[in-house]
């Protein structure tokens, strides 16, 4: 009989509480975010992937959990989601250290992982500002000329070859999170759980870019403010990471462009870098 084909594996690393090698709660305890990991747990395991699912993992620990997953079988995709407290650039870990997202890129590199050279990596990151952030205060604004100012990703942070990343908001501005849970994530669930999964990969980031501009506003304090995902790849192909079909697929050319922690393990039952 014909060998089954090998699972994709997806890691997800939520961070909810955070104290200092002192001992000091310097951060502030991120309610809803473990149960949202967790309802997305088990979306991914549903749609076949094996799931490693870590709660309050150390800066060092989730170094460590990426250099694992470099000795592991991979199947078609290899998906991450964190979601931390953080600044531009990085996540902090349970112990408030940071860790830069370059570092995780050079970890799952082809030279120091072989086993994912080939492979596409996709990566959704909610990251709630230990600062606080800018809020997008959601203003309109009309004009007739003018240059855009430069997206800062290429100054901050180079995505690595067939890599993709979706960050819950642009650089410089603030994610939000409730005890229900983060926008964003949200709305990826959302899409998991739909017919979205269906899409390829950068159709679902402009539909997930949609969900939260469009269905998110802040109340209370910050009644107003908005929030705009922002997507960056640097994939050479369309991809199909949630789809039954994506085997088949994948290989569909990108369109022309215009211009010690707890642990849960679960079985299941384009071209150049740019930003959306």
């Amino acid at each position: 009989p014909a060998r089954p084909a090998r699972q994709s594996r997806a890691l997800i690393i939520v961070n909810t509480d955070f104290c200092s090698s002192a001992g000091d709660v310097v951060l502030g305890t991120r309610r809803g975010a473990k149960r949202e990991a967790e309802k997305l747990s088990e979306a991914l395991s549903e749609l076949n992937y094996k799931v490693k699912l870590m709660h309050n993992s150390t800066a060092k620990e989730m170094e460590d959990l990426y250099q694992q997953e470099c000795s592991h079988e991979h199947g078609e995709f290899f998906v991450s989601i964190i979601s931390s407290h953080g600044e531009e650039g990085a996540v902090f870990g349970s112990d408030c250290k940071p860790l830069q997202l370059t570092r995780i890129f050079r970890i799952l590199s082809p030279q120091n992982c072989p086993a994912l050279a080939e492979r596409p990596k996709v990566f959704f990151i909610q990251v709630t500002p230990a600062g606080g952030g800018t809020l997008d205060q959601g203003v309109f604004l009309e004009t007739d000329s003018g240059q855009p100012e430069p997206c800062s990703f290429s100054e901050y942070l180079r995505i690595p070859p067939n890599t993709a990343v979706m960050f819950a908001c642009s650089p410089g501005y603030g994610a939000f999170l409730n005890p229900s849970g983060s926008s964003f994530l949200q709305a990826l669930l959302r899409a998991l759980d739909g017919e979205e999964r269906g899409l390829a990969l950068s159709r679902l980031a402009t539909r997930l870019n949609g969900d939260v501009a469009l269905r998110f506003q802040a109340r209370g304090t910050f009644e107003g403010c908005k929030q705009m995902p922002c997507f960056v790849t640097n994939l050479p192909r369309e991809v199909f990471p949630f789809s039954a079909m994506s085997e088949s697929r994948r290989l569909l050319p990108c369109p022309a462009l215009p211009g010690g922690p707890e642990e849960e393990e679960r079985q299941p039952g384009c071209k150049k870098s740019q930003a959306m």
